[in-house]
């Protein structure tokens, strides 16, 4: 079957939708009004699917549920959810009989007439995907006919929307590897914020891994780079044009961008200030002690999103949003101060590099909560983080030994120095580190793992770590 780059081309086609969530039934929705054939497939049962299982019915879609689910593909076209591979054997006959492989995703990039800018990278996408929306958003609010939207691992599904955008609008993506190994369009911005070890326990190694994060840019992409990661400078010296690259380390366009490089720019930190250079001018855009939020890694983030939206958004927006934006929920998010002790959430944590920028962000003696769903990837970094920055590690969830080994293997501890605590249950961590702490301790919760282990995702792991804080007081535990 030829590839799918219409709506109407849909129409008669007989789609089977893998995995029924939060972005694929909309997706249904959209495939019933094309007048497509849907079968839903998903692992869970008729029980653990609720209401959702009777409404998709009712609409007239056949639903394949249960441990067998992916067996007997027999469709023109197959939408698969993120996290399911698309190698499986089941997906792969069926691509070779003829099916067409899709996603949501894939889909809203073929549908769309607004200009897409993705975000990609081991950490620092949601912040930085965050702040591209909100300099844009101002953008388009100040000079009027347009309008910014912001989607993909972060706010509603925008499919849906698909036909409401115009060419003059900007969609705004936050983009997982998991999306991105089968992306066949690109973005006409995209930023590799950087690329560290990362769902390992999906990806068959790190070169497929880095092979998906390379999927978010084409030929025609304006790429935004770190030029201080030593892979996506790699992906950098071997593209060679039509880049801007971002450094907090090196002060001056020339240290970051090589002769050989064609249409590069930089953005770069210089005696406190971030510049914007093309080689030959240089533009002050605002001073880092501007920016709300903490952490170096911070003002990387804002480095993305300046050079993402670098031409598109007058300069002293940048300036606007860094004095007044507070940061995304569940990121390095301040809930309460208690006894003398402040207590952050920063639950999105989900590795070991995001783990240590967030501990290099607060300064005061911090009790740390890690612990979570192991996607096999190395803990001595974060060993090295915990024992350089932190006087207790509380350790919890399915990767506590993991990380234990990690840290009495790592030559910088020391028992004196950095206290190891083991608690199997979460909520017992949570009262543990309360306990630890003392007054101008922080406490701080971040997990350098995923939620799978205990919650469905990490804004109910942060959510209920606020709620336990914010209950301290209220009872004698």
């Amino acid at each position: 079957m030829k590839n799918i780059d219409s709506i109407e081309e849909l129409r008669g086609t007989r789609c089977d939708v893998l995995g029924i969530g939060i972005s694929n039934l909309p997706l249904i929705e959209i495939l019933l009004g094309a007048g497509a054939s849907v079968t839903a497939r998903d692992k869970k049962s008729r029980e653990a699917l609720g209401d959702n299982a009777f409404r998709l019915e009712e609409k007239g879609v056949r639903l394949i549920l249960g441990e067998n689910y992916l067996d007997g593909i027999d469709a023109d076209v197959i939408f698969r959810s993120p996290g399911i591979r698309p190698d499986l054997p089941q997906i792969t006959s069926a691509v070779r009989k003829g099916a067409v492989l899709l996603s949501e995703m894939e889909l809203f990039f073929k549908l769309t007439k607004s200009n897409i800018i993705a975000v990609t990278g081991s950490d620092g996408k949601t912040t930085t995907t965050t702040l591209t929306h909100l300099f844009l958003s101002k953008q388009l609010e100040r000079h009027g006919g347009a309008r910014a939207y912001v989607g993909g691992n972060i706010g509603a599904p925008l499919l849906p929307k698909y036909e409401e955008m115009t060419e003059r609008d900007y969609a705004v993506l936050e983009l997982s590897s998991f999306q991105l190994m089968t992306m066949g369009k690109a973005p006409s911005r995209a930023a590799i914020t950087n690329v560290t070890p990362n769902h390992l326990n999906w990806h068959a190694d790190m070169d497929e891994y880095i092979r998906a994060k390379r999927n978010v840019f084409g030929e025609e992409t304006l790429l935004v780079l770190n030029a201080e990661n030593d892979i996506t400078r790699d992906i950098a010296n071997e593209r060679g044009r039509d880049m801007i690259l971002f450094s907090s380390k090196k002060a001056s366009f020339d240290e970051i961008v090589s002769s050989a490089m064609k249409n590069v720019s930089a953005v770069f930190l210089r005696n406190g200030k971030l510049v914007y250079s093309d080689g030959s001018t240089e533009d002050i855009i605002l001073d880092a002690s501007e920016i709300k939020l903490a952490g170096i890694h911070n003002v990387e983030n804002y480095m993305t999103a300046i050079a993402l939206t670098w031409g598109l958004v007058d300069k002293d927006i940048y300036a606007e949003v860094a004095s007044s934006f507070g940061g995304v929920e569940h990121r390095l998010e301040f809930v309460r101060e208690y006894m003398g002790v402040k207590y952050y959430n920063s639950s999105i944590d989900s590795s070991p590099t995001r783990t240590s920028a967030a501990l290099s962000a607060i300064k005061t003696p911090k009790i740390v909560i890690c612990g979570g769903y192991d996607k096999n990837i190395p803990f001595e970094p974060l060993a090295d983080a915990l024992c350089e920055n932190a006087k207790c590690a509380v350790l919890t969830g399915a990767a506590a030994m993991k990380i234990k080994n990690a840290l009495l293997s790592c030559p910088k501890y020391s028992p004196e120095k950095l206290k190891i605590v083991e608690e199997d249950e979460f909520d017992d961590a949570v009262l543990t580190a309360r306990d630890c702490a003392e007054s101008g301790d922080t406490v701080l919760l971040s997990p350098a793992c995923a939620s799978f282990d205990r919650f469905s995702n990490f804004e109910e792991r942060g959510n209920h770590f606020k709620k336990l804080v914010l209950s301290f007081g209220e009872n004698k535990n």
